[in-house]
């Protein structure tokens, strides 16, 4: 297949696009700047609403995968502006270009967050379940809307709501690591909320799946089968890293370090997000298992 990627640097977009190019498929890149000669590479800016069209003629699948950091920074009214118009402007920009294709690609799988279901306890939830409330579930839920172009010139839409990555070469697991290696990593919060997880080297599998299983459309939950606890989560790195996991860290302290909204949201929402789309349609997750998992991701199995 030939594919196109946004955000094909980022974290997840370059375990994407080395997985796609392993597997034979041809990867085409969208970039901000003058692709060089001879490089596969497709020119967009969504800010300046410019976009090499041509080159994305003939596509048979597109991976949107770009957008700002939601935990790089406090959410000041700037920062929370950023984070919503790269997702939702960007994706409305790229979808309208592709609805204006002579042959648009057939399929399009848009990364979302599970920020969409919003803090919602031990309720577990799947695709079906409606949104929550807060700034995440509403910026998913325009981000996912944002797609509408591109479906209503017949694309089929995948929306991955993807939990949280698992990898030490970034995101949260990079973060937290420096802290539980030096014995100071804790429970956060009450420790009872829901992390809902998934391994970095499962979400290129979860991308080819979407693009080949050709009934699958709309909300897709890309997270691991068991969500856990941060309690669970923290036992089990501490477990993984053979150090000892004593000082919670209370809810206050991170309300006054990155601010209320930010760490609720992000740190001290629950969110317990079942794969029920990808286990029907009967995907093989790698990492299934959290404590296996990390004992992989870390080289001490």
């Amino acid at each position: 297949m030939r594919v196109a990627v946004s955000g094909s640097t980022g974290l997840v977009g370059s375990e994407v696009v080395d997985s796609l190019s392993t597997a034979g498929h041809e990867v085409v890149r969208l970039v901000r700047r003058s692709p060089a000669p001879g490089e596969r590479a497709v020119r967009w800016d969504p800010e300046k609403r410019e976009v090499d069209a041509a080159g994305l003629e003939g596509l048979d699948a597109v991976v949107h995968l770009a957008g700002e950091n939601v935990g790089s920074g406090r959410w000041a009214a700037a920062r929370k502006a950023a984070i919503r118009d790269s997702r939702v402007n960007g994706t409305r920009f790229l979808c309208d270009a592709l609805a204006g294709l002579a042959r648009p690609p057939k399929t399009l799988v848009c990364a979302s967050a599970v920020g969409y279901y919003g803090d919602r306890g031990e309720e577990p939830l799947t695709e079906e379940s409606p949104p929550g409330t807060g700034f995440l579930a509403e910026v998913c839920r325009e981000w996912e809307a944002a797609s509408a172009p591109a479906a209503q010139r017949g694309v089929r839409v995948v929306a991955l709501r993807i939990g949280m990555v698992l990898s030490p070469k970034g995101g949260a697991l990079a973060r937290m690591l420096p802290l539980f290696r030096a014995g100071l990593g804790g429970v956060i919060g009450g420790g009872r909320q829901y992390i809902s997880w998934v391994a970095l080297d499962d979400l290129p599998g979860i991308v080819l799946h979407s693009m080949q299983y050709g009934f699958l459309r709309g909300p897709v939950n890309a997270v691991a089968p068991r969500p856990v606890t941060n309690r669970e989560f923290t036992e089990a790195l501490g477990k993984a890293l053979s150090r000892p996991t004593p000082l919670p860290v209370p809810a206050f302290a991170l309300r006054l370090a990155v601010g209320g909204e930010m760490a609720d949201a992000l740190l001290l929402a629950s969110a317990r997000v079942v794969p029920k789309r990808l286990l029907d349609t009967g995907y093989a997750f790698r990492s299934p298992e959290l404590e296996t998992t990390l004992l992989r991701l870390l080289g001490r199995q």
